[in-house]
């Protein structure tokens, strides 16, 4: 079976949001400095305010990158979701598993159509999971390599997107701040700047009648994590945008809010740290974003450029007719071509799961569901 979801008219996706489950955290994991797996929170990191006036593309020339060119699917959160059901005794109640990067790219899709998407998603005991297709994701980053031609007097791309995570170093320690030494907080500046150690969180969240456990990456906390598992937690999200200097850069941020927003709401994270800079890369201020206002705002702003609510009601309706959709095994596809005003989804291997679903898994799911019949009986 395939079918065609309608994008448009996003007007049937206005009105009052659908129901929405708080983020709770109920597992995690980390990648160390060499990006090896591990279960625990060892790359967690505190928040501490960074020095203005820095030159973000300080240490490019060192900067310790990870090669994401391989694919490793969804096998970090199979691996954290099978240690919690361990925990549990029992497996999770979702209707979809995948990572937040994909759910952003869905609930952004009223208002987002210059770039596509194609994702992987095989249905397994009554759940569906999702990873990104990334043959696809390596295609769209060479042609858009190949089409990127830095404007004038404007660095690179890819000295561009260092920025970002150098921002991160500048504003992240390795321990709370009353545990670190001064001379390491005044000179963060002077750190190797990695994207290879990063802390997971794994949250079980719903949008309207779908349940949701999403994995996602925090960049940072504002204190401590809380003694009970899923309470709310101070995260905090990094972020960098150029200074708000006319009504054209004023518009690129409001749709950067989009983003910022959905990213954070989908893991229950409560603050943005918004670093500006200048279009030289000079970190010139800070500001401080409470994600639950960021709606709200935009709309006093009179921000027509896209609405929270109904990018909620898009992915609501999306994510149920996918469920009646994708309800065999099999490995299928999820389209969304660049500019398409549909998202497609057909069957791209009749059988079994692809590598969406490691044997590891499938093999401790089929454990768990014989314990647990025979603690039935």
């Amino acid at each position: 079976m395939a079918g065609t979801f309608e994008i448009q008219p996003i007007g049937r996706f206005s009105g009052e949001s659908e129901a929405v489950k708080r983020p709770k955290e109920i597992a995690c994991f980390s990648y160390d400095e060499k990006h090896e797996f591990h279960l625990d929170d060892r790359s967690l990191q505190w928040y501490y305010p960074p020095e203005l006036g820095v030159d973000l593309s300080g240490g490019f020339d060192q900067f310790d990158k990870h090669d994401d060119s391989k694919d490793e699917h969804l096998d970090s959160l199979l691996k954290t979701i099978m240690a919690h059901e361990e925990e549990e005794g029992k497996k999770i109640d979702a209707h979809v598993v995948t990572w937040r990067g994909m759910m952003t790219k869905i609930m952004s899709t009223p208002f987002e159509d210059r770039d596509g998407f194609e994702m992987n998603a095989t249905f397994y005991q009554d759940c569906i999971f999702i990873e990104e297709n990334h043959a696809y994701k390596e295609a769209t980053r060479q042609e858009q390599q190949h089409r990127q031609q830095p404007r004038r007097g404007q660095p690179p791309p890819e000295v561009m997107t260092y920025w970002g995570y150098k921002f991160e170093t500048l504003c992240c320690l390795p321990r709370p701040w009353g545990e670190v030494t001064r001379d390491f907080i005044e000179n963060r500046d002077k750190e190797i700047v990695s994207n290879k150690a990063q802390y997971c969180s794994v949250v079980r969240t719903g949008l309207g009648k779908t349940t949701l456990c999403l994995g996602g990456e925090v960049d940072a906390i504002w204190d401590s994590k809380p003694v009970q598992k899923g309470a709310p937690t101070n995260w905090i999200e990094l972020k960098t945008s150029v200074e708000i200097r006319d009504d054209r850069t004023m518009g690129n941020f409001e749709r950067k809010l989009m983003k910022f927003w959905i990213q954070s709401f989908l893991l229950g994270v409560p603050k943005i740290i918004v670093g500006f800079r200048s279009p030289q890369g000079i970190l010139t201020k800070l500001e401080e974003i409470q994600t639950t206002k960021i709606p709200d705002t935009a709309a006093k702003r009179g921000v027509q450029s896209w609405n929270a609510n109904m990018c909620i009601n898009f992915a609501s309706a999306f994510l149920e007719w996918l469920r009646n959709t994708i309800n065999d095994e099999g490995v299928w596809r999820i389209r969304r071509r660049p500019k398409s005003g549909i998202i497609e989804v057909f069957q791209v291997e009749e059988v079994g799961h692809g590598r969406i679903l490691t044997d590891e898994f499938i093999n401790w799911r089929i454990k768990l569901s014989l314990n647990t019949t025979s603690g039935d009986t």
